[in-house]
């Protein structure tokens, strides 16, 4: 008895058919968009980045009509399209969340907390790594390094910063998300989805009222080392003796309520998602 070949999972290596167009009134409405950004750049082929986004803007991930789309407006082939929007993680190739919760999971945020902050989330939320949840809300995935160490662990929601993170106060954050509440980043502008905040990555400009001057810079921690190079004086800390030997007493640095510190001067509260919880280590450095 033989079986056939779809009988036994194989495929006959037939051609996909190719992608739907856009609807007619979408397809002028993006082609408007693109030729602005196009004329950016004085080879069109460099808008490729930001036509992507302006695509992932439109169905919240980057569909073949989309690629289809970028390759006609810069007139490179699809190969060419796919090879670029396969090989950087911000393009998204199926359906996500509105909003994209990544869990730095690089060594200084997983050895901070990282590691169980996601495993919280994976459990809390149902889903696995680049999964979404049912009601569409929130997409999970861990992360590689967002630049952001010295505030480590961090989570990240639609590239904005949520600093110094739990377990308990990541669950709250998602859970805000998925409820409606309002979030507010550590650092930066207030939240948008992630439709729109591809947009803005594709060089449109953020027309909330307020959005910009929100955009926040730097935080303390990470300009303590700049303000060294300056020369500024920054005060000591006090790093008692191994030997538990005489010493004298010096002045602690007092941080005032406004100072934004590193998960490393611990104890401190975490962000404004659950400032109930500390982060980071509790025991004074060199102990």
């Amino acid at each position: 008895m033989t079986t056939s070949s779809s009988e036994r999972g194989v495929g006959l290596g037939m051609p996909e058919l190719p992608p739907p167009a856009y609807p007619d009134d979408v397809r002028a409405r993006l082609e408007r968009d693109a030729r602005e950004v196009i004329a950016r750049y004085p080879d069109s082929r460099s808008a490729l980045l930001p036509l992507l986004h302006l695509v992932q803007s439109e169905e919240g991930y980057v569909t073949r009509t989309g690629m289809r789309f970028c390759a006609d407006m810069l007139d490179l082939t699809t190969a060419e399209v796919t090879a670029v929007a396969t090989f950087y993680t911000m393009y998204r190739r199926r359906p996500s969340g509105d909003y994209q919760v990544g869990v730095c999971t690089n060594t200084l945020c997983a050895v901070m907390g990282g590691d169980a902050i996601f495993e919280t989330l994976q459990e809390h939320l149902g889903v696995g790594n680049g999964e979404t949840t049912g009601d569409g809300k929130v997409t999970l995935e861990h992360i590689e390094c967002n630049a952001a160490c010295d505030f480590a662990p961090v989570v990240m929601v639609n590239w904005e910063f949520f600093d110094n993170q739990t377990p308990a106060s990541a669950t709250r954050l998602v859970d805000d998300l998925r409820s409606g509440q309002p979030v507010e980043p550590t650092r930066g502008a207030r939240l948008c989805t992630f439709k729109e905040t591809a947009r803005i990555l594709a060089g449109f400009p953020d027309d909330r009222p307020g959005a910009v001057a929100e955009g926040g810079s730097a935080g303390h921690a990470s300009l303590v080392g700049l303000r060294l190079a300056k020369g500024e004086t920054h005060p000591a800390r006090v790093v008692h003796p191994r030997d538990g030997g005489p010493h004298e007493e010096e002045p602690v640095h007092d941080p005032s309520p406004t100072e934004h510190l590193s998960s490393h001067d611990a104890p401190q509260d975490t962000s404004a998602s659950d400032p109930s919880h500390p982060a980071g280590p509790t025991a004074e450095e060199g102990e």
